[in-house]
């Protein structure tokens, strides 16, 4: 099993950063996939960015060149900097891992607001 525990949520103005931290323990050694979902109210839950174990990268198209996703060896922590913050970037933010063969490893949650 992998646990995980998001990290660094808080309330920013627009234009401002937020660094968010997954720390995961467990079987981490078996992840290949580590990411972010974010999910606004009233929406469904859609994914930021990715990162795979050999480090290619994919983000949603509203955070490209705005967030940048990153991983510390050997995969017990990843991170989400989120520069230029907007209001609609305001959501629950998920951290997940994904491992071969197993259901999805989810985080409990962090607010990030971003006010206008």
């Amino acid at each position: 099993q992998v646990q995980l525990v998001e990290s660094g949520g808080g309330l920013v103005q627009a234009g401002g950063s937020l660094r968010l931290s997954c720390a995961a323990s467990g079987s981490t050694s078996t992840i290949n996939v580590m990411g972010w979902y974010r999910q606004a109210p009233g929406k469904q839950r859609e994914l930021v960015a990715r990162i795979t174990s050999g480090g290619r990268t994919n983000y949603v198209d509203s955070v490209k060149g705005r967030f940048t996703i990153s991983s510390d060896n050997p995969k017990s922590t990843w991170y989400l900097q989120m520069n230029s913050l907007k209001p609609e970037d305001t959501a629950v933010y998920f951290c997940y891992a994904q491992r071969f063969g197993w259901a999805n490893s989810w985080g409990p949650g962090t607010q990030v607001t971003v006010s206008s």
